[in-house]
């Protein structure tokens, strides 16, 4: 022993001797053991008299004691520490210890800081607490335990773990939890208060001056936590539970996010090892991203992974590829994914155990509360209930700013379970019929806000007209929040044979559909909706939906061979039923489809063959019809090198919307309209007119994105970009970077020339060289009012 070293006496005293010794400060002795320097006040004090043993370590480490000074610190320490008592009814403290830590904890580095910056809270009123929650697999308990063994040392007056039971069939009562909690600071059981709210009040007074950490785990709700918080004073409380807690007032909140990508790949990593993960690199990212980046599933995975040190990870994956398989493959002894989940579907009211399971029948990544009623055969109001109180629960997760749920991955499987097994094919197929058929009339009634026909009866037609988006807007982002339903519902009328209300469905979807043309879904849907005509036997709907067909092919997909294809197939059907303006429109689509393949003097033949067959006819879609041929085949000639004879074409067009069309809204005819100036535009920009160019594409523009037509301005935006370049415009970068990033995100094939046009402007390239010919991805449909 060194000398003047005291050996014995006073805790307090001796650890404050053994800190002036080594030259520490209390704030050095505190950075270097791991200790607030708050706790380490209180020791030398005398206010915590017997710290617990890994405290006393971690000072004894980073004073540098010896064996013989370590044992004498320690033992003064345990002569201040509370007596375990002689009884039988478990209430000693030894039965609240920690739980042991897990060696390899991955990740929650953000959630751990922020433990830490509230177990050096200075504040004692109220007590520091922590809510953790979430749903089912996050790894609540594991990140508690640990944190609380990284934070021991922070509270020397004892850590304290104990088990509420609250997911259990007879939870542990605040009364026995208060009666342990007491035992284990030392109260005798003869001191122990008899009644509840006594008892309460009496752990609150003892831990209003001890610096403790209380772990609460999986508590069941507020009304069983409430009591064994500690009112003031410098202890910490972690709560674990997989209820969100809200009602508990003056709490902090830990949330734990899924695993990122990588750190699931590292904590299966630390448990089967770096060279098995580094020899199947791939099949381990693609192991963590069908566990779904849940903790408990890539823990399973991992320990099955290592009692089978010979197996391959790509065996393993291949097993859980398969979905009726995937929750079959995680568990590992008495770990169950599966098992977890159904812990807490069976806490679940009836309501709301129906929502969970029937609501993983809805198509798409998430769903509202409106398909999860109609899922579930509730009213919306109580789904809404249902749904919030699945969110509380952690078994749904809630939109940030809309109201709409989605599941994690894996409770999906598991909820779709529960359907086969408590429902069965036949109610399924009923739930899923009854949803379908109320979703096409819905899609319907919301598309019809866009058609110039039907407009104002679309609320008619609505299934629940009181409910009904109203106006364009509302049904516009009615049918955007719920395509994935509405096109599944299409699939599911469609091969049950209702033919007649795919039609009406698509046909009342066809004006909308060209304000997003963007979206690849409407090749499905008009092909099935063509299917549906030529079963009905109807060739004059045939031809009309094939010609929708041509215009997915061309536009949304960009497929001009699939488009030709479709449009022969509606000359053909339009010819049999001698219906003029389904053959005007089909000689036009096919003529965009010869364009594009490279097939220019064919494209213009049936462009003029198209003007020529709708010129005689008198009903308003002919006019429309005639526009858009125009536009096309003005299109094709400047892009042909003909751009004085491209821009008389299109002059002609902007006379005809000037004269207005019979049966049409001004605003219809205002989009037609800014069709032509953005192609008279593009002409007077191949001519090298550039300023008077300009105005024209603005007005376009401007045009487009005031009608929410992503697709269309942002073609728009590119050929003003060019224009602007072209002219030294100040705007011209911003405007081609606008450009590009629409494109992009439309996924057009003018992405590229939008690219193309920045690189050139970058490089200070002459204005002619920076611009490519405005215009250049229009084809017969592209860039022009296709409303047929």
């Amino acid at each position: 022993m060194r000398v003047g070293t005291p050996s014995t006496g006073d805790f307090g005293q001796q650890l404050r001797n053994l800190r002036v010794r080594a030259g520490y400060s209390q704030e050095a002795l505190s950075q270097a053991a791991g200790v607030s320097v708050r706790a380490l006040a209180d020791m030398e004090r005398g206010r915590t008299r017997g710290p617990q043993r890994l405290t006393v370590q971690a000072l004894a480490e980073a004073l540098t004691l010896d064996d013989a000074e370590a044992a004498g610190l320690e033992k003064s320490a345990a002569a201040g520490r509370p007596r375990p008592r002689g009884t039988t009814n478990s209430t000693g403290s030894g039965n609240l210890a920690l739980p042991r830590d897990i060696r390899d904890f991955t990740a929650r580095g953000p959630a751990l800081a922020r433990l830490l910056e509230l177990a050096q809270h200075d504040d004692p009123d109220p007590a520091a607490v922590t809510v953790v929650a979430g749903q089912p697999g996050l790894g609540k308990t594991a990140f508690a335990v640990h944190a609380a063994h990284r934070l021991a040392p922070h509270f020397p007056d004892g850590q304290f773990a104990l088990d509420l039971h609250g997911m259990d069939p007879e939870p542990a009562t605040p009364r026995d939890a208060l009666a342990r909690l007491l035992g284990a600071v030392g109260v005798a059981d003869a001191a122990i208060p008899a009644d509840a709210d006594d008892r309460a009040g009496l752990w609150r007074s003892l831990a209003r001056e001890r610096r403790m950490l209380l772990l609460l785990d999986n508590a069941g709700g507020e009304s069983q936590v409430a009591p064994l918080l500690p009112g003031a004073g410098p202890s910490l409380t972690i709560v674990t539970s997989r209820h969100a807690l809200a009602g508990l007032e003056s709490v902090h909140r830990t949330d734990l996010a899924l695993l990122r990508r990588e750190e699931a790949v590292e904590l299966l990593t630390r448990i089967i090892g770096p060279d098995r993960v580094r020899a199947e690199a791939q099949a381990a990212r693609d192991l963590a991203d069908l566990c779904g980046h849940l903790p408990l599933a890539v823990r399973i995975a991992g320990q099955r992974l290592l009692s089978r040190p010979h197996e391959r990870l790509g065996k393993l994956v291949a097993r859980l590829a398969a979905e009726s398989r995937r929750l079959d493959g995680l568990q590992a002894g008495n770990l169950q994914v599966r098992a977890a989940f159904a812990l807490s579907y069976r806490q679940l009211a009836p309501d709301s155990r129906t929502l969970l399971r029937r609501a993983a029948l809805a198509a798409g990544g998430d769903f509202s509360p409106e398909t999860a009623a109609l899922l579930a055969g509730l009213t919306y109001d109580e789904a809404v209930a249902c749904a919030e109180e699945l969110t509380d629960a952690g078994l749904l997760q809630s939109d940030p700013d809309a109201e709409r749920y989605r599941f994690h991955d894996l409770l999906r499987l598991y909820a779709a379970e529960q359907v086969e097994s408590e429902d069965g094919p036949e109610v399924r197929d009923g739930v899923l019929d009854r949803t379908a058929d109320w979703m096409l009339r819905r899609a319907t009634a919301a598309a019809l806000h866009f058609d110039v026909d039907h407009e104002r009866t679309a609320p008619q037609s609505d299934p629940d007209p009181g409910r009904a988006p109203a106006g364009r807007d509302r049904a516009r982002a009615w049918l955007e929040a719920e395509r994935a339903q509405w096109l599944a519902a299409l699939r599911r009328a469609h091969d049950a044979g209702r033919h007649r209300q795919v039609l009406d469905t698509a046909q009342a979807m066809h004006w909308f559909s060209d304000l997003n043309q963007h979206w690849e879904q409407w090749v499905e849907v008009f092909r099935r909706s063509a299917d549906a005509a030529r079963r009905l036997g109807s060739r004059q709907e045939e031809a009309v939906h094939l010609n929708y067909l041509a215009w997915a092919h061309n536009l949304c997909v960009h497929d001009p061979r699939a488009a030709l294809t479709a449009a022969d197939g509606a000359l053909a059907a339009a010819g049999e039923c001698a219906d003029g303006l389904q053959q005007g429109w089909a000689l036009g689509y096919g003529a965009g489809a010869l364009h594009r393949l490279g097939r220019t003097e064919e494209a213009e033949e049936r462009l003029r063959e198209a003007a020529r067959c709708l010129a005689p006819q008198e009903s308003p879609q002919a006019r429309l019809a005639e526009l858009t041929i125009l536009n096309s085949l003005g299109t094709l000639l400047r892009q042909s090198g003909r751009a004085a004879e491209a821009l008389d074409i299109h002059r002609r067009s902007e006379r005809i919307c000037h004269a207005g069309v019979p049966g049409r809204t001004d605003e219809v005819i205002a989009l037609y309209h800014a069709v032509a100036r953005q192609q008279i535009g593009n002409d007077l920009a191949a001519l090298e007119r550039w300023h008077e160019a300009e105005a024209p594409l603005r007005q376009a523009l401007a045009a487009f994105d005031a009608a929410q037509m992503p697709a269309w301005s942002g073609q728009a935006r590119l050929d003003l970009g060019q224009v602007l370049g072209a002219t030294g415009h100040p705007e011209a970068r911003q405007t081609l970077l606008a450009a590009r990033d629409t494109l992009a995100a439309m996924r057009s094939p003018r992405q590229t020339e939008a690219t193309e046009a920045l690189t050139a402007l970058d490089a200070l390239h002459a204005p002619d060289e920076a611009h490519s010919g405005g215009g250049a991805g229009a084809g017969a449909g592209a860039g022009t009012a296709t409303t047929s």
